[in-house]
């Protein structure tokens, strides 16, 4: 995958069941809310965190990786 490419798909992990979901992340906005599909906890972003896929999932938001791009962050 070159280096630029936005990674589009994040696994969220449900912090109430342990439940996880690979989902499609949109690509120009954070994600304020998600139901969990098995224990339909509504999942917040954490404290400091802009969305649920910072939060929960194993790849951070659209937004977040071009962020970490431009200020030469690698992670």
């Amino acid at each position: 995958m070159p280096e630029s490419a936005v990674i589009l798909e994040s696994t969220l992990t449900c912090p109430k069941c342990g439940h996880t979901k690979t989902e499609q992340m949109p690509a120009d906005a954070c994600q304020w809310f998600y139901e969990c599909q098995a224990c339909h906890a509504l999942l917040r972003p954490n404290a400091g965190d802009c969305c649920v896929f910072c939060s929960y999932g194993t790849v951070p938001c659209p937004p977040v990786q071009e962020d970490r791009k431009k200020h030469g962050c690698c992670g």
